[in-house]
């Protein structure tokens, strides 16, 4: 049975399997305050040890830094 809670992607192959899928991820990285706030989204392209390539809906590309950020597939 699937879960419709979000999960994390840690590892390389969490991130091979979630752009092999086209699922959506989500990119959040801490604010000042401390709060976990949603600064991109789209489907991985790319991935390194240092950072991940996201292609957004509106087909521009972003790349995260894995050490400061989280992300999470919507299911």
């Amino acid at each position: 049975m699937k879960s419709n809670k979000p999960r994390t992607l840690q590892k390389n192959i969490e991130f091979f399997t979630a752009a092999l899928s086209q699922c959506v991820v989500s990119a959040w990285q801490e604010d000042p305050a401390g709060v976990y706030c949603e600064v991109g989204s789209g489907i991985v392209e790319r991935i390194s040890e240092d950072s991940v390539r996201i292609r957004n809906n509106d087909g521009t590309k972003s790349h995260y830094a894995r050490d400061i950020t989280m992300f999470q597939t919507e299911k």
